[in-house]
């Protein structure tokens, strides 16, 4: 018997002002995933800010680097369109769009490439908020 990963779609019922409010709002095997990729996110990107936006978990160095999300059979992770692109040879196990991810919830998160694909993030808003600085 299967349970059910997510209470009534909590995302569209609720406004969410915390991550852990946000997480909370699951159970079983989406929130223990939603758990696990928090704290991937958070050692490859340590010094950031968690948030939320658009009504999702994000986090945030000069601009926001990635946001992610439970759904009733995935975990969305949204890296932006670049990071997609530029790893796209290890993402071939993965279903993606333009700039997401989605993590079945029978797989284990695959923390290597998460933590590559924040560490990238990091670098490319650096890089971004170092060209707008030299700009003013």
């Amino acid at each position: 018997m299967a349970v059910s990963s997510k209470k009534k779609n909590p995302s569209r019922a609720v406004r969410f002002s915390t991550v852990d409010e946000y997480i909370s709002s699951f159970e079983g095997r989406t929130k223990l995933l939603l758990e696990e990729l928090r704290t991937v996110i958070r050692m490859a990107a340590p010094k950031t800010e968690e948030l939320i936006s658009y009504n999702m978990p994000a986090i945030k160095q000069h601009s926001v680097l990635v946001y992610y999300a439970g759904y009733e059979k995935h975990i969305g992770f949204y890296p932006t369109g670049g990071p997609v692109q530029v790893f796209k040879n290890e993402l071939t196990k993965y279903k993606t769009s333009k700039g997401a991810i989605q993590f079945s919830l029978d797989k284990p998160i695959p923390k290597l490439l998460v933590k590559k694909i924040v560490k990238y993030r990091i670098s490319e808003d650096a890089e971004k908020a170092d060209r707008k600085k030299k700009k003013s």
